[in-house]
């Protein structure tokens, strides 16, 4: 097969992508072991630690119900940081703005990037803008880098998940994948569907204070739940049951799926975090995001059920088990 008609002809977020990370992005360009592959890298220097991440969006359209790609941005790159225990302090912003592209809507998009960094109390410190062509860029794509610090010694990452460990998100699942598809596609709901996007650093700070109890930290973005725990799974070597009648889940979410024939499990959010930590302070940390506002409607999902296997599975609600894999491609590309 044609790997650069691969390239051309799907999004990420899905088992190509992984395999494109695993056979040549990775190799290529850093070599870093799948234990090392979080939401941001963790470094040293002079005996301090810190954390930095960076990523770009895309999201189609440019607005949608509950916010735009400038949020995105920001709030994004202020989770990627926050999921490794880091405290966001700075991040930099890369525009790439399409020729023709509305002043006005730009200006909206930048205004929701400085209330985002104020909200999570992180400063935009450098950036750039470049202008290409009509017609090589669609509207604008938009790259944040962000820098966070430690001030704690506990080690978070994808690598950490024990067995015992359950696992609690903090909130419905779903809803930004939607809400972007929605818009785009000019669907008419009787309920509106609002993006969850949001800054989860607040949330994340206050969880941290159950110290060591809390191994693991995740988003689950592109790929939704199901991708993002797959990967847990296989970082750590441990398997994984969830309950799908714990899912929180909003009825009109599960309305949209059902008539699209799509598996919210794999449609993305972005103010959403799992939490794997020592099955002695789940009730105790499901208590603390229940009292915070983006946790009012947190639960416990599943459990890791054993070390090895890197497998999911999902106990239904007629009490049969499916497995559950990566996806061979994307739900719905676009959605970050």
């Amino acid at each position: 097969m044609d790997t650069d008609i691969i390239l051309l002809g799907h999004g990420s977020g899905g088992k190509l992508s992984h395999q494109l990370l695993e056979e040549l992005i990775i190799p290529t360009l850093s070599g870093v072991p799948m234990a090392g592959r979080n939401d941001a890298a963790v470094l040293e220097h002079n005996g301090s630690r810190f954390a930095f991440t960076t990523d770009s969006y895309v999201v189609d359209p440019v607005f949608f119900p509950g916010g735009n790609i400038g949020g995105l941005a920001v709030n994004g790159t202020v989770n990627d940081l926050a999921m490794v225990g880091a405290t966001p302090l700075v991040i930099s912003v890369g525009l790439i703005i399409e020729e023709g592209f509305s002043r006005r809507e730009l200006a909206e998009i930048l205004t929701s990037m400085r209330e985002a960094a104020d909200r999570a109390g992180v400063s935009i410190a450098a950036g750039d803008t470049k202008v290409v062509p009509r017609g090589k860029a669609d509207r604008i794509f938009i790259n944040t880098s962000g820098i966070g610090f430690f001030n704690h010694t506990l080690e978070i990452n994808g690598s950490n998940a024990r067995a015992g460990d359950k696992i609690l998100i903090n909130g419905t699942i779903g809803d930004h994948g939607i809400a972007v598809m929605a818009k785009r596609e000019g669907l008419e709901l009787d309920t509106d569907i609002l993006s969850d996007c949001a800054a989860l650093n607040n949330l994340i700070e206050e969880l941290l204070e159950e110290g060591e109890a809390i191994h693991v930290l995740r988003d689950p973005t592109r790929g939704g739940v199901a991708t993002t725990l797959k990967e847990i799974a296989l970082q750590s070597d441990v398997s994984i049951t969830l309950d799908e009648a714990a899912f929180p889940l909003k009825g009109a979410v599960r309305g949209v799926c059902a008539l699209l024939g799509l598996d919210p499990l794999y449609v993305a959010n972005e103010g959403k975090v799992l939490v794997l930590a020592a099955p002695e302070a789940a009730e105790r940390l499901l208590e603390r995001m229940k009292q915070h506002p983006l946790g009012r409607d947190a639960a416990i999902i599943g459990e890791v059920t054993a070390v090895g296997g890197g497998r999911v599975q999902i106990e239904t609600v007629v009490g049969g088990m499916r497995g559950v894999e990566m996806l061979s491609g994307e739900q719905l590309p676009r959605i970050c």
